[in-house]
């Protein structure tokens, strides 16, 4: 004998609700894409596409970074500038034919150092972390000029060194592994190990947290600290796929980082930072822009849309970011 269950309207209603509210953006953005696939001109290309995920690399690499440091419930303001004097570093080194590895290891560190920075002034010194990273910008603004006199570094730089962005590897470019490789260990982390567990634990209530015996202190350092090591690859990829080292390079991705957080927030985890969120909306951000330039749109035009996007995502998250940028 079988039973044959019937849902309610009210069940249903709550299933398709949930089913919105989890993959709704996602499936907005996918039908964004194949808007784009049928109208944009050459938008499907193979070559185009290549181009869409490698420059969609440099932003989720960076987005993921401030994922990290946004999931133990603090901003990093400052991703945009650390990158842009790593990056400098880099160059400066590459220039003065240093080996390319001790560029791309002194890249990390000043990323590393910055955000260890980040992650003292936020748990020793108290100082909420909005005005941190602030500081800490503004600093790295300072140096990147300061080691550049205002011009950039551009030259015809090793290919040890170009390669590690411009090469392939097994028939796929480096900077598609790059981002599938940060990708991977941020998930890893935040979802497979103690360490991630305790990240979100401090995140989502950092006083039961600590109460615990989670030592809250200590994961918001780790995650400002992940957040300065993701500017410094971004960084290197930067650097090396340009052949050059500006101290202002990676000044626009800051709000395009800060968007494909809070957007990837609204799917998949709603109102959590999460890392298949913010790829999945870099993605789609850098979609967007491509088909806008594609069907000829101005270029303000992907500003005023960009807006827009932030502006939905925080008063969808509000909460979330009112917490990180002001609580101490």
């Amino acid at each position: 004998m079988s039973v044959t269950t019937v849902q309610s309207p009210q069940n249903r209603r709550a299933i398709l609700s949930e089913i919105v509210g989890h993959y709704g953006t996602a499936i907005a953005g996918l039908v964004l894409i194949a808007f784009f696939v049928t109208f944009a001109p050459n938008f499907a290309t193979p070559v185009n596409i290549v181009n869409v995920i490698k420059d969609t690399s440099f932003l989720a690499i960076l987005a993921i970074g401030f994922t990290l440091a946004f999931t133990v419930a603090e901003l990093d303001l400052s991703i945009a500038e650390m990158a842009s004097l790593a990056a400098v570093v880099a160059g400066w080194l590459v220039q003065s034919q240093y080996p390319p590895l001790a560029a791309v290891a002194a890249a990390l560190a000043v990323g590393a150092a910055l955000g260890a920075i980040n992650g003292y002034g936020v748990t020793r010194l108290r100082v909420p972390s909005l005005i941190m990273t602030l500081g800490t910008a503004a600093v790295a603004k300072g140096l990147a000029f300061m080691i550049t006199q205002g011009v950039a570094f551009v030259g015809r730089w090793p290919v040890g060194f170009t390669g590690l962005a411009r090469g392939t590897t097994f028939g796929l470019p480096n900077l598609v592994l790059w981002l599938a490789g940060v990708s991977l260990f941020a998930y890893g982390l935040v979802k497979w190990t103690r360490t991630g567990a305790h990240m979100v634990a401090t995140g989502e209530a950092d006083e039961a947290a600590r109460l615990a015996g989670i030592a809250t202190a200590r994961m918001k350092r780790i995650g400002m600290l992940l957040s300065g090591v993701c500017a410094g690859i971004t960084a290197v990829l930067l650097a090396a796929n340009l052949s050059s080292a500006a101290p202002n390079m990676a000044g626009d991705y800051l709000l395009y980082a800060i968007a494909a957080v809070l957007l990837g927030m609204t799917m998949f985890e709603p109102g959590k930072p999460n890392i298949g969120g913010t790829l999945f909306a870099a993605i789609v951000l850098k979609v967007l822009g491509n088909g806008l330039v594609l069907m000829g749109a101005p270029y303000y035009v992907q500003d005023i849309v960009l807006g827009i996007i932030i502006i939905g995502s925080v008063a969808f998250s509000a909460s979330a970011m009112k917490k990180a940028a002001f609580k101490v």
